[in-house]
């Protein structure tokens, strides 16, 4: 499972989330593993087992109200209470005015307490969708990740068999890049696969002969892409006349390989002297979409020769 600290989340949503550190500063070295974003309400009454540990707990207006309402013993009870866990962080929602005995425990646990302008709602939602990706079970794979005609494609291949050539021509055919060599999955839903190029090679295409490329500069803004999900993968191989010969052309069994648990549809495309290979990875994602509309050329072919067999007979 990935993990985050809350120095991390802070740095990295701190603008977005207008958020303000106001005390437990030693605490940044908390981690996160749960993308869940939760508002104790029940935990303050004394339902101790709605809170979780390493988790953000949001304090909304009707948290604050109850806290506010409540004599010094009362708070001070509330709040061990909240904190009868070891949380990650807490964030007070809505400018409301955080009660000393808060920010005295905050320090005495090293919990950062934050406080922020934003309304507890779409604070918990720009939190938890922030989360879910930074949290999001991961791999990285070796090839390029690029988006053609809308869609994610990884093409796969050995070393030097022209996947960044192809990402090259493919980009200039108006495609976009979005990461070349190493390219990180995320899987951010249970249907979804989402690829990102890492921070350090963001924009960069390496093509022998040429060197170290910077897309963005070379082609524009429109030619890069930071994050896509993944729809189909392109297996780049030597062309083997053996393998051509004995190949069964109407096999219409399509091929997947597995990533992240997700089954992702796979062609694989031989590679030859005088094959356009740009194109071909423009057809195999053209076909792929009619694929997915129940839209299959080879039945239709074996439809149309049965249709005349039986005329014959």
């Amino acid at each position: 499972m990935a993990q985050i600290n809350v120095a991390e989340l802070f740095q990295q949503t701190r603008r977005k989330l207008k958020l303000t550190w106001v005390a437990g500063l030693n605490g940044g070295s908390n981690t996160l593993t749960s993308d869940t974003v939760t508002k104790p309400s029940l935990a303050l009454v004394g339902h101790l087992n709605f809170v979780h540990p390493n988790r953000v707990q949001v304090l909304g207006c009707a948290e604050m109200d109850y806290l506010h309402s409540l004599s010094a013993n009362e708070i001070a009870h509330a709040i061990d209470n909240l904190y009868s866990t070891d949380l990650a962080a807490v964030v007070v929602a809505n400018n409301e005015k955080v009660p000393d005995a808060l920010i005295l425990a905050a320090n005495a646990r090293s919990t950062p307490l934050f406080t922020s302008s934003l309304h507890s709602p779409e604070l918990m939602d720009i939190l938890s969708h922030f989360l879910a990706q930074a949290l999001a079970e991961s791999t990285s794979v070796h090839g390029v990740f690029m988006e053609v005609q809308g869609f994610g494609v990884l093409i796969k291949g050995v070393a030097a068999i022209g996947k960044s050539e192809l990402a090259l021509e493919l980009i200039t055919r108006g495609h976009r890049l979005i990461a070349d060599d190493i390219v990180d999955f995320f899987r951010i839903s249970p249907e979804r696969i989402e690829g990102r190029c890492p921070d350090l090679l963001q924009d960069f295409l390496e093509v022998r002969g040429l060197g170290i490329l910077n897309i963005r500069e070379l082609f524009g803004d429109n030619a890069v892409k930071p994050t896509k999900p993944l729809d189909l993968i392109v297996q780049l191989e030597d062309l083997d006349i053996h393998a051509l010969q004995t190949l069964n052309r109407l096999e219409i069994k399509t091929q997947h390989e597995d990533v992240l648990g997700q089954a992702i549809t796979k062609v694989h495309i031989p590679i030859a002297a005088g094959r356009n290979i740009a194109v071909l990875v423009e057809v195999a994602v053209r076909n792929h979409i009619l694929l997915l509309r129940g839209v299959n050329a080879t039945k239709q072919l074996m439809q149309r020769q049965q249709r005349a067999m039986r005329k014959q007979k």
